[in-house]
């Protein structure tokens, strides 16, 4: 049957659009790659040489029907099990290659640290208010904090909507269609997103390496060395690459931090459950010391595993760290040292108008533009010393700065929160001050604003701030003091709260990098 021509037409539309895109594509490129000093290229052919060091064949995949193996037994238990999420089911029916790249990227971002379970309402929500790229690039930045509010690391949200902007209004309006021009050309994209982005938007074969296929070619290739270092972390990206399914790169990266997802967990895998158990080295590791427990010293390495020519294998654990029978295949990957966060301290007040005209409002202001929570809107706060000898007078500077005159007498000492960030555990200390006196609205400067209690609970704040709030109307007659989810510490002058209603909640979560990867992927 012969295709009508306007057909013919479209194809030749997408030629020259495609044509027009790629050439878009290089010049902005080869703007990009000229911000490169020589210093740096230098700097990477010297890094290049020192990661040229021999690996032992124990850690590779060096036989070809191993790799068809793996990737066989992976993609039909993915096509078996995988779970029903909404950007794969949007992916899957979606035609337009932009709309599918949006629909990845958004996910991708989102899934950063952060559990699915969490992310599946911020999504829907999300993609149902900006569908496509367009619409993203023509919200606000306040629009888009409200939306994230409760998600955590703010700067994300900030710099996916700076990306739709460059799209729209650099790359006319098209997603770049490779992982080298995605992650040169979109800002806070890195090599994890953009190789996840190319993968399942657009089929690029390229593999991809986020927190769960490190565990789960860490075990399969029995890798024991820190996974964080440049030469491990060179090595699993190449794995990652030589295994990749090029007839279905996206499905394979998404089966690979499935598995890791939901079979190859941190604690307890369930390694029957295993579709790539034959080819574990792990569990071959396990099985062994389990037949040799009574024959050799525990902890003791078999030399006919891993046998480099000289010296101690680079990609296997360090003497200093000697196998525990008790973790079993958790022997691998190597847990990785974290410093802890550094502790800082502030003061913070909820200032409330109960009586005003037209109902109750509180005081938020906003936060500046760049640094820590960029954007969002809190309470009127101040740095504060632990010891707080002048968080009083501190408070009420910063008060007066905004308002005007308060009265002094009437501030009050709640309790506090504490806030666990990326790299900083916050200490809030909590205060209150309410201004009885029936009055219309006052009117504040611009970076501040009055919100009813219900505008609150729906504008950009951050969760540290909704459990400032708790703090407060936790000590408001007619309310429920010292409830569990409430953070309230014992305070001279208050009524001592039973044990259960001591609750000091800390929301934390690891450090994540300008390009963390995805959790489609850890601790789901």
């Amino acid at each position: 049957m012969r295709k009508p021509r306007a057909a013919v037409g479209s194809r030749s539309r997408c030629r020259k659009q495609a044509s027009s895109q790629e050439g878009r594509e290089k010049r902005a490129l080869s703007s990009s790659q000229a911000k490169l000093s020589a210093p740096d290229g230098l700097a990477r052919q010297q890094e290049e040489v020192r990661l040229q060091a021999p690996v032992s064949p124990y850690h590779l995949f060096g036989d070809t029907a191993e790799v068809t193996v793996f990737r066989k037994s992976l993609l039909s238990w993915y096509d078996r099990e995988k779970r029903d999420l909404p950007w794969r089911r949007r992916v899957e029916g979606e035609v337009d290659l932009d709309r599918r790249a949006y629909a990845v990227w958004v996910s991708e971002v989102m899934l950063q640290q952060t559990q699915v379970a969490t992310v599946i309402d911020y999504y829907n929500r999300w993609m149902q208010k900006w569908p496509t790229l367009q619409d993203l690039a023509s919200a606000s930045l306040e629009e888009v904090n409200q939306l994230w509010a409760g998600l955590g690391y703010y700067s994300r949200g900030r710099r996916l909507q700076e990306g739709a902007r460059k799209v729209v209004e650099e790359l006319g309006g098209h997603m770049p269609r490779t992982a080298e021009t995605l992650q040169w050309l979109l800002p806070g994209v890195g090599r994890y997103t953009a190789r996840a982005i190319a993968s399942i938007a657009f089929g690029q074969a390229t593999g991809v390496v986020d927190g769960n296929v490190v565990r789960v070619l860490c075990r399969v290739r029995a890798i024991g060395a820190d996974p964080s270092s440049t030469l491990v972390s060179q090595q699993l990206w190449s794995l990652a690459q030589q295994l990749v399914e090029p007839a279905r790169p996206g499905d394979f990266n998404q089966a690979a931090m499935e598995l890791g997802a939901t079979v190859c967990t941190p604690q307890r895998p369930l390694c029957s459950q295993c579709p790539v158990q034959s080819l574990c080295r792990a569990r071959q590791r396990v099985e062994r010391e389990q037949l040799s427990a009574s024959q050799s010293p525990p902890g003791s390495r078999d030399v006919e595993e891993c046998a480099p020519n000289t010296g101690q294998c680079q990609l296997c654990a360090p003497p200093t760290e000697p196998w525990d029978q008790t973790l079993g295949v958790a022997n691998f990957p190597r847990k990785v040292s974290r410093r802890p966060p550094r502790e800082e301290c502030s003061a913070t007040c909820v200032l409330e108008q109960p009586r005003a005209l037209g109902g109750a409002r509180i005081l938020l202001v906003q936060r500046p533009n760049s640094g820590l929570l960029a954007g969002l809107w809190e309470f009127p706060s101040v740095t504060a010393e632990p010891s707080g000898q002048h968080q009083r007078k501190a408070l009420l500077r910063e008060l007066q700065s905004w308002v005007g005159p308060v009265p002094a007498t009437r501030l009050r000492h709640l309790g506090q929160v504490v806030h666990t960030f990326s790299h900083i555990k916050l200490t809030y200390q909590v205060y209150g001050l309410a201004l009885e006196e029936q009055t219309p609205v006052a009117i504040v400067p611009p970076g501040a604003r009055w919100l009813t209690r219900e505008e609150f609970h729906t504008a950009a704040v951050s969760t540290a701030m909704k459990k400032v709030f708790r703090v407060y109307e936790g000590q408001q007659p007619g309310t429920c003091k010292g409830s569990k989810r409430s953070q309230v510490s014992t305070l001279s002058g208050w009524k001592k709260p039973s044990a259960g209603q001591q609750v000091l909640d800390s929301f934390f979560r690891p450090h994540i990098p300008a390009d963390a990867p995805s959790l489609n992927s850890a601790t789901q």
